[in-house]
């Protein structure tokens, strides 16, 4: 019999690292409170066709990394490669933007069929926002300063922000046909999969990472150049905010994104500490996706934020310490066993948020200390045959000085609110 295990590209969140991800789902979510935001759940599982019609059946997404199966009806479903498509379609089908706007976001498992490696999974994780009916750049300075803010909240350093506009539809369709006549000029020294781009989604050529590719784009022409006074000058506001904000920011013009759907702003935070995967939040305009997708025209914004490198850049930063599995651990013995389970009960009531784990399945005491330290708590509640005939706990600091005292029972949550305090 073959070993059942995870499939490749796929992780289990084991304890030592699942307290990390309530941390900043936890963190975050303080956050987009104090900006306004809701959240928004939405499947995991949605209609194929749903994502060809939002990222572009020419995007690589799409025609190479989606997980898509047909189901019992014969009806063809697609694993979400992202998050913006289920949240736009949620919208419009529950009429959440008929002559109102939102602020909305959302976290979750995504998945692509690619080649798994650090920092780029096929289940990986993402914290989103959208905002919806906004159209000018005062929202897009918005999510920059949230953005910012995430950074600070979370401890995060040494990360840069790039930002770049891709114009309208027409705007872009005009610099399309001058790009492609010029990388035409130079197709023999493409990669393979710059000449597919060429024929497909040029744009995305100016994102090749191949060093060959890349001195070819240097000197390609800009978009900027192709802009109208109205693009330019939302591009102009957003910068203009940045500076007034004190938010620091490079203004990449070579930063397309991958999705068919962004218009105008455009933006990624990046950082050289996590190699090929430098990326750790991008988003941009949309303000086209909600009428694509069937709604009435609505504009829109948003961002994506993977926490496996976010994760992977705490750590590289070396700053991480596990908080302890609770703060008092409760020593027993079998015949004290259900007065501790009682008085640990109590306490959990009399001091929200304070961790008490009591312990189960016997043992001598001094296992059962050694037990209490490595949980990391700060004392030892010690129920034992002459405390229990006394009517009292044993206290123990594990942490700090002190001495071991006893307390009455009914005098051990006052005396506990003020030392852990």
């Amino acid at each position: 019999m073959s070993k059942l295990q995870a499939i490749r590209g796929m992780h289990d969140i084991l304890p030592d690292q699942s307290w990390l991800w309530r941390h900043i789902e936890q963190s975050l979510q303080g956050l987009f409170d104090t900006f306004g935001y809701q959240e928004i759940r939405t499947p995991i599982v949605e209609q194929s066709q749903l994502f060809k019609r939002a990222i572009g059946e020419v995007t690589d997404i799409v025609e190479k990394e989606m997980y898509s199966f047909e189901d019992r009806n014969g009806d063809s479903l697609t694993l979400r490669p992202e998050g913006t498509a289920g949240v736009v379609r949620a919208c419009i089908e529950n009429g959440l933007l008929h002559n109102q706007t939102q602020r909305l976001w959302y976290r979750g498992a995504m998945f692509r069929h690619e080649r798994p490696q650090k920092g780029r999974y096929r289940q990986f994780h993402q914290i989103g926002v959208e905002a919806f009916g906004f159209e000018g750049p005062d929202v897009d300075l918005e999510m920059l300063l949230m953005t910012a803010a995430m950074w600070e909240r979370l401890g995060i350093r040494d990360v840069e922000l790039q930002i770049n506009t891709l114009g309208t539809p027409g705007e872009r369709a005009r610099y399309r046909e001058s790009l492609v006549a010029y990388l035409e000029q130079h197709l023999d020294a493409l990669d393979e999969d710059s000449q597919r781009r060429l024929q497909t989604n040029p744009l995305r050529v100016l994102d090749s990472k191949d060093p060959q590719v890349q001195e070819i784009v240097q000197e390609a022409p800009t978009l900027m150049a192709y802009l109208d006074d109205t693009s330019r000058g939302h591009f102009d506001a957003l910068c203009a905010g940045l500076d007034r904000a004190g938010i620091a920011y490079v203004v990449n013009e070579r930063l397309v994104r991958g999705l068919d759907y962004y218009v105008r702003t455009v933006f990624e935070w990046v950082t050289d500490r996590l190699g090929a995967q430098g990326t750790i939040c991008a988003g941009g305009r949309f303000d086209g996706l909600v009428e694509q997708l069937g709604g009435k025209p609505t504009c829109g914004i948003g961002f994506g934020m993977g926490i496996e490198r976010v994760i992977a850049l705490l750590e590289e930063q070396g700053e991480l310490q596990q908080p302890p599995v609770a703060d008092l651990y409760f020593v027993n013995t079998d015949e004290t066993a259900l007065d501790a389970q009682q008085i640990a009960m109590r306490l959990r009531e009399q001091l929200p948020g304070t961790g008490v784990l009591v312990h189960c399945g016997g043992g001598g005491f001094k296992s059962q200390f050694k037990k209490a330290d490595r949980s990391g708590a700060r004392f030892a509640l010690i129920m034992g045959p002459d405390e229990q005939q006394k009517g009292v706990v044993s206290l123990k600091p594990l942490r700090e000085g002190g001495e071991q005292q006893e307390l009455r029972v009914e005098q051990l949550a006052g005396y506990l609110k003020e030392v852990l305090e």
